[in-house]
């Protein structure tokens, strides 16, 4: 019987006008010999070679064809007794068990095949169009990636203030993971460029050429911090061999120029470079290219305002800290200073010496101590000294030093007040003159050759509180070995001690001075510093200071070739 015109047959037990046949789905039965049997249209617009009798591995993609050979050994048919063979029945385990779904393109687009068993033992494939939920998967994941990459990146650049390693992890990570090669260029010194470079290898290279910025297209307006302009404008052959690394030897096949924003002022530009080898800059690696760079615009700029004001604090900290002290025209001076808080390295007390110009003027010591602590204390301690200095001509009288002095303080914005103890100190053979005023500071202490400790009775008015102020001036004289001690109330008021809340005391300290007769000024001032230290412990404390001046032993004149004045050395 001619059975040509006839519509091809359904699935074997399969209605093929059912549901299946219609669905917008793409569905293809097979048989387990791997023979199309039936196809319904949208398997017939997927797959038109599909027809029924054709082989499935000729007409569809081998990741389906693969997936169905794995079902299982061909199945005889039902009732067939002129093979031969037992009829298998339907569900038996010689038909195999259906494949998991399986994943595959189909073109330019990507399917999940489901394999469902017919009862007659065919497999019936229906193909879902994934291409949409799998771009969105690819993209959250590459998207999660890209965040992760950016937190770790913002972790590296923000563990340093330092420009020059900020700059080297931003060309490493740029390299290692945005392109083959990265250039750092920082804002031009005059007529240097600074460059920092990354290659392939991972080496990072620091360097300062003579360029001409206009030879890479958007450079430029990338350093003053305009948008960039697209990779795509940029001719890589136009990239300049000065914005290359060394051992990029490839030939630049994309290049993208994008500004490095700061904190008002751009930090810079990043060049990222490319091989011809590789694929060039898609538009949402030009885009995440620009994120990192905010990122690492922001580190280099907050690094580079660091470095800034940390050089500016050195300069001002320069007349702020204390001097080191050494001895001048045959008289020992020493000084400590110790700070109220650890983080703190000026504040509130603070001591000089102005030598006199010549053998036979006297020396004027300065120790003073500002109310309150830390910086702002230290600016009226850096308005005192100045002032002082101004006044040395008038040194020879502390009284109307200490007036003109109260006088410019009083008529300051500052509130604060400050306490000190002048001395002027001169060599007279073997001794050691001064003349000491306390202007409401603690009265300093001389130990004796015999370790008697006296304290020297002067007193007087603050500085900077009323606007008359009185002062006594008292003459001592040190002796060889001798030594007066000028210190600040954090010292005797140090609280610490076995039970932590007791002062250190004017005792105490005079007990501790004793012991030092004899000792050099620096072994004094150390060993008073250290004893108060201890007793305050790790427990809060006010700054501390201490001048000593001693007359040192055996000391004698000595001669420069005969014509210069001498010296005294000890």
């Amino acid at each position: 019987m001619d059975t040509s015109q006839q519509p091809p047959a359904g699935p074997r037990g399969i209605d093929s006008g059912t549901t299946w046949g219609a669905a917008p789905y793409p569905v293809l039965v097979a048989d387990p010999s791997g023979d199309v049997v039936e196809v319904n249209a949208a398997a017939a617009a997927l797959f038109p070679s599909a027809v029924p009798g054709a082989w499935l591995r000729c007409v569809v993609p081998a990741w389906i064809a693969d997936a169905h050979a794995r079902t299982g050994s061909p199945a005889a048919d039902p009732g067939d007794a002129a093979s031969g063979s037992p009829a298998v029945e339907p569900g038996d385990a010689a038909s195999g068990p259906p494949t998991s779904p399986v994943h595959g393109p189909v073109g330019d687009r990507t399917f999940e095949a489901h394999p469902t068993r017919t009862d007659d033992g065919d497999v019936m494939w229906w193909l879902v169009d994934d291409t949409d939920r799998r771009l969105a998967e690819d993209a959250l994941a590459s998207e999660r990636k890209r965040t992760a990459f950016l937190a770790g990146a913002s972790s590296a650049l923000l563990s340093s203030l330092n420009v020059e390693r900020c700059m080297e992890v931003t060309a490493r990570l740029a390299a290692e993971h945005l392109a083959d090669a990265a250039v750092i260029v920082a804002p031009p010194r005059g007529r240097k460029v600074p460059l920092t470079y990354c290659g392939p290898d991972g080496d990072v290279v620091h360097r300062q050429v003579q360029a001409d910025l206009e030879q890479l297209p958007g450079l430029s307006d990338a350093l003053r911090g305009f948008p960039p302009v697209p990779s795509r404008w940029i001719d890589p052959a136009a990239v300049p061999e000065w914005a290359v690394p060394d051992r990029f030897t490839d030939p630049v096949g994309s290049a993208v120029v994008t500004p490095l924003p700061g904190h008002g002022v751009p930090a810079g530009a990043l060049v990222l470079l490319r091989s011809g080898r590789q694929s060039a800059f898609t538009e949402s690696e030009e885009v995440f290219a620009r994120l990192f760079a905010s990122r690492a615009g922001a580190a280099m700029s907050a690094a580079r305002m660091y470095a800034e004001q940390a050089a500016i604090t050195t300069t001002l900290m320069r007349d702020l800290l204390p001097p080191q002290l050494h001895s001048v025209h045959g008289v020992e001076f020493a000084g400590k200073y110790l700070p109220s808080g650890q983080a703190d390295r000026v504040g509130g007390d603070f001591y000089d010496v102005h030598p006199g110009t010549d053998e036979g003027q006297e020396s004027l010591v300065v120790l003073g101590d500002v109310c309150g602590k830390g910086l702002d204390a230290a600016v009226l301690t850096g308005k005192v000294r100045n002032t002082v200095q101004a006044l040395l001509p008038l040194a020879e009288d502390h009284q109307r030093l200490l007036g003109l002095l109260n006088g410019a303080l009083m008529n300051s914005h500052h509130t604060r007040f400050v306490t000190l103890a002048l001395a002027s100190v001169v060599r007279s053979g073997g001794t050691v003159r001064l003349r000491v005023t306390s202007a409401g500071h603690p009265a300093p202490l001389i130990v004796r050759a015999d370790g008697l400790v006296e304290t020297v009775e002067t007193r007087g008015t603050l500085v900077g509180a009323f606007w008359d102020i009185t002062s006594t001036t008292v003459q001592v004289e040190l002796a060889p070995g001798e030594t007066c001690l000028f210190f600040t109330d954090g010292i005797t008021e140090g609280r610490g001690g076995p039970l932590g809340n007791e002062l250190f005391g004017v005792r105490r300290l005079e007990s501790a001075l004793a012991r030092c007769a004899g000792l050099p000024a620096e072994a004094v001032v150390e060993h008073i510093q250290m004893l108060a230290a201890q007793w305050v412990g790790r427990g809060g404390h006010d700054d501390m200071a201490t001048v000593a001046v001693t007359a040192p032993h055996h000391a004698h004149l000595s001669a420069v070739n005969g014509h210069t004045r001498g010296r005294y050395t000890a």
